[in-house]
């Protein structure tokens, strides 16, 4: 299953200090990696952010995204990674690919040189960059980050994918953009206001997401003390009704009774992934 997580610039509003908001854009990096996320998109929220412009969230994630061993030749220092020491590692799980032409781990790496033969240099975390004929379906360019897999380290066999690499993809949208997208497939937005998801709600849901064609899923979640409704101008007392509905499918209540009077958005995503990821 695909699946699109939402989230807005205004995540890190209660944060006190440069390195706490880190920590909490970490642990958001860390659900969606358990979870097996495709995409985080943070999307804009201007009225709610406050001590860091909304790029903060963007480029901790892209780093947090990136694997250690790419992370010298991708990023500089830059003011928004001072404290990246204190995000959690990710640890990854490599993809592992069946039959003669899908063997090896699937790696991410980074273009370091074109060469004029139809080969690259490509640092994917192996002792030295390796070189790498282009297949005739892909062009690529210096600085481009590319999916190798790796078949032998000892000698080195590996070849270029057109793949997506382990792991996801972080970039930036409007929600309506990022939900009119090709694969967005079913549209949740989660929030207290939402309808209640219960076990017999849950099985009609996993259902309908795995009996679909192409089962996508895509969840857009809120900023602490300042949910969907507010970030959308929706009245939370009309949720359920259609013209409240508006870009999603549905509206849920993930943590139903909760026991703190506001979930941090972190901890809306496990308990939310959690259970919309399960299997029938």
């Amino acid at each position: 299953m695909t699946v699109s997580v939402l989230v807005p610039s205004s995540l890190i509003r209660e944060a006190e200090d440069k390195r706490e908001a880190t920590r909490k854009i970490g642990y958001v990096a860390r659900a969606a990696t358990v979870f097996r996320v495709d995409r985080l998109t943070v999307y804009p929220d201007p009225d709610g952010t406050r001590r860091w412009d909304e790029g903060f969230v963007e480029t901790v994630l892209r780093y947090a995204a990136t694997p250690p061993y790419l992370r010298k030749e991708v990023w500089d220092k830059r003011d928004e990674l001072e404290f990246a020491g204190v995000l959690p590692p990710l640890r990854v799980r490599s993809q592992t690919g069946s039959g003669s032409e899908g063997s090896g781990s699937l790696r991410q790496g980074i273009v370091t040189e074109v060469g004029t033969d139809g080969r690259v240099r490509v640092n994917c975390g192996l002792q030295h960059p390796v070189s790498l004929p282009v297949p005739d379906d892909m062009g690529v360019e210096q600085g481009e980050r590319v999916s190798v897999r790796v078949s032998s380290r000892e000698p080195v066999r590996a070849k270029l994918v057109a793949e997506s690499p382990p792991g996801f993809a972080v970039d930036t949208a409007d929600l309506d953009s990022a939900l009119a997208r090709d694969d967005s497939g079913l549209a949740v937005a989660a929030s207290r206001y939402g309808e209640t998801l219960d076990v017999a709600r849950l099985d009609q849901l996993v259902e309908t997401i795995a009996a679909s064609g192409r089962p996508e899923l895509t969840v857009a979640f809120g900023a602490p003390e300042r949910g969907l409704p507010a970030i959308l101008g929706v009245d939370a007392d009309r949720i359920g009704e259609a013209s409240e509905t508006g870009r999603f499918d549905l509206w849920l209540n993930t943590v139903p009774n909760q026991g703190s009077e506001v979930v941090r958005t972190e901890e809306a995503i496990v308990a939310t992934l959690a259970c919309l990821t399960l299997t029938e």
